[in-house]
């Protein structure tokens, strides 16, 4: 049965994550929620994310005399309230003014990590700086391997402890929904201006007084007077270096002292060989169905990696997560965290940073409630022959 779509106006009311995305979408120009919501080519990595937990059934325990259920759990080191990561995302400032503070607070609030996107529109130092928060931060390699030392050593000077470097998207991917939205690079076409003129909410928001956001950490990469929005796209995926290799990550593990975490790769082999260089986790990724399409949605790929690095280091998945039992099924299967993209994303749209508070508040009560149901008082009481694989 097809779900009926949500069609209040308050974020609070949303009773899923979904929720959140209609709302979202009734909220946002269509050329940013389409950025946030499409995939690549004909998506058929974006549809097999969501896919893919179908193929996943629970077994539950119904007599083992549950209590209160306990979802705090230890990463890279760290008490955090639940196994939830909001990953990395570019542009945010374009979904609310000062998108990534929302989106950090949030974290901070819920006492979960935040990973400030390379590409964001607020600065590492600024993020570093909001109340509780424990902040990563990810970069990209580019061909000007002198920006990714200093951007190494920004991060160090603010006091950050872990950089995720993303692996799968040196070479871009081919996003058609977005690229439609463009007379040319940038260029709003004529139907997407006058969707933006229907945002009044919107464009007071995002644009007034300041105009289109600005990239913050960009400025040791981008020329002059190409770091907002429009004028770096160009320059970002010429600066993106296809070449990277494990030679690189071998140097970037000697020069930084701190935690890394790499987040891309998506098969064993590779997971085995980044625990042997001795990073501190791994996040297996499809880059939400945005890059490769045909992909292997990365809980497949899960089982067969947690048999490989072993307890070498930690072990995320995101690409598809929706609801409170998706998660629980990776835990289940060898999963340290999920990290979260859109979800939290529609949260953001939807309502700012309390939006994002309650996308993780629904998310949290479904965690809590699924595994009182397979019959367990913890996150760590999970075991993989908790859940089967449906072979159809």
């Amino acid at each position: 049965m097809k779900r009926r779509p949500y069609t209040g106006t308050r974020h609070h009311k949303a009773l899923s994550i979904v929720d959140l995305e209609h709302l979202a979408q009734r909220r946002l120009p269509n050329f940013v929620f389409e950025y946030i919501y499409g995939g690549s080519d004909d998506e058929q990595t974006l549809t097999r994310n969501r896919a893919i937990f179908d193929d996943y059934l629970f077994e539950p325990r119904t007599l083992t005399k549950v209590g209160k259920r306990d979802l705090t759990t230890t990463l890279l080191g760290m008490p955090y309230a639940m196994p939830l990561v909001i990953g990395p995302t570019g542009y945010s400032g374009l979904v609310t003014r000062n998108g990534d503070i929302k989106l950090a607070s949030a974290a901070a609030n819920k006492r979960i990590p935040f990973v400030l996107s390379n590409v964001s529109t607020t600065s590492l130092e600024d993020i570093a700086a909001v109340e509780g928060v424990n902040a990563w931060m990810q970069i990209y390699f580019y061909r000007d391997r002198d920006y990714v030392r200093k951007l190494a050593e920004r991060c160090r000077s603010a006091g950050y402890e872990t950089i995720v470097v993303t692996t799968d998207s040196a070479i871009y991917g081919n996003r058609e929904w977005d690229l439609r939205n463009f007379r040319k690079p940038m260029k709003l076409d004529a139907r997407n201006l006058l969707h933006v003129l229907s945002r009044p909410r919107w464009m007071l928001d995002v644009l007034v007084p300041d105009g289109v956001p600005t990239f913050k950490n960009l400025d040791d990469l981008l020329p002059p007077g190409k770091n907002t929005v429009q004028g770096a796209s160009a320059v970002i995926g010429e600066q993106l270096d296809p070449s990277l290799n494990w030679d690189d990550i071998a140097w970037l593990r000697d020069y930084w002292p701190g935690k890394l975490v790499l987040k891309g790769l998506l098969s064993g082999e590779e997971a085995e060989q980044a625990a042997r260089l001795g990073v501190d986790g791994i996040v297996l990724s499809n880059h939400g169905g945005r890059q490769l399409n045909h992909a292997r949605s990365p809980l497949e790929v899960l089982p067969e990696a947690r048999r490989r690095v072993g307890e070498r280091c930690q072990l995320y998945v995101d690409s598809g997560f929706r609801r409170g039992t998706d998660v629980v099924k990776a835990l289940a299967l060898g999963a340290d965290a999920v990290w979260l993209g859109r979800a939290t994303l529609y949260g953001l749209a939807a309502g700012g940073q309390a939006g994002v508070e309650h996308a993780l508040d629904i998310l949290q009560r479904e965690i809590d409630r699924t595994v009182g149901l397979l019959g367990c008082s913890s996150v760590a009481e999970l075991r993989a022959d908790m859940v089967t694989y449906l072979r159809r």
